[in-house]
């Protein structure tokens, strides 16, 4: 099982691991900080001894990491994965803002069913079961989560179940949620929020949530 040290440090950039398989094109790790797809999260972007991740994906408790053909990496072997800074930040950063926005719509909207999310560098969206437009009620949920954010609240991050890799995040007098994702220390990392109603069908609603640079 890889150990997943994006948990332990996710402000961590590099890390010295081990091969610890080898299946063609896909590369194990002993260990890593290399985030694959999971819970609508995209995967960071980075190397492997210097060569390009086409992609990253999980496998139950293992993360696979495919490399272009010609990769030459072996069993054992000593190397160095690094990550793209500027996106990985990006992403922790609208990860917990569309989980704040998120725990508001569960705390004033009974009902309310998530059905999809994505996190991306750019944008984050929430897809949810709701029977009206959501856009009369979201500057007041921009504010809400504005004084959140501008609090500048302890986030703790930690194991539910670590047999199990369920975690949560919680901030004190708030929420605990449910959530494997990486996210930011303090909620005034986030800046400034900005929420936007996309309909994407009759009784689902669609809410991008965007962060200033």
């Amino acid at each position: 099982m890889t150990k997943k040290f994006f948990w332990n440090d996710p402000y961590q950039t590099s890390l010295q691991t081990q091969v610890s398989k080898v299946d063609g094109n896909d590369v194990y790790l002993a260990s890593s900080i290399f985030f694959a797809f999971s819970g609508g999260q995209e995967s960071d972007h980075g190397s492997i001894a210097g060569q390009a991740v086409v992609t990253a994906r999980k496998e139950g408790l293992e993360l696979v990491y495919t490399l272009a053909d010609d990769h030459g990496l072996l069993a054992g072997q000593d190397v160095e994965v690094c990550i793209a800074w500027d996106r990985r930040y990006r992403i922790m950063r609208l990860h917990f803002a569309a989980e704040l926005v998120l725990e508001l719509f569960y705390k004033s909207l009974p009902g309310v069913g998530k059905v999809g999310a994505h996190i991306a560098q750019d944008k984050a969206r929430i897809d949810f079961v709701w029977p009206e437009s959501i856009a009369p009620l979201l500057p007041a949920y921009m504010q809400e989560a504005q004084t959140i954010i501008d609090a500048n609240l302890d986030i703790t991050c930690a194991f539910e179940d670590e047999a199990t890799e369920r975690r949560y995040w919680e901030i004190a007098g708030f929420s605990r949620v449910p959530c494997g994702g990486t996210h930011v220390k303090r909620t005034g990392e986030l800046g400034h929020i900005k929420l936007k109603r996309n309909n994407i069908g009759r009784g689902k609603e669609r809410v991008e949530i965007y962060l200033a640079p």
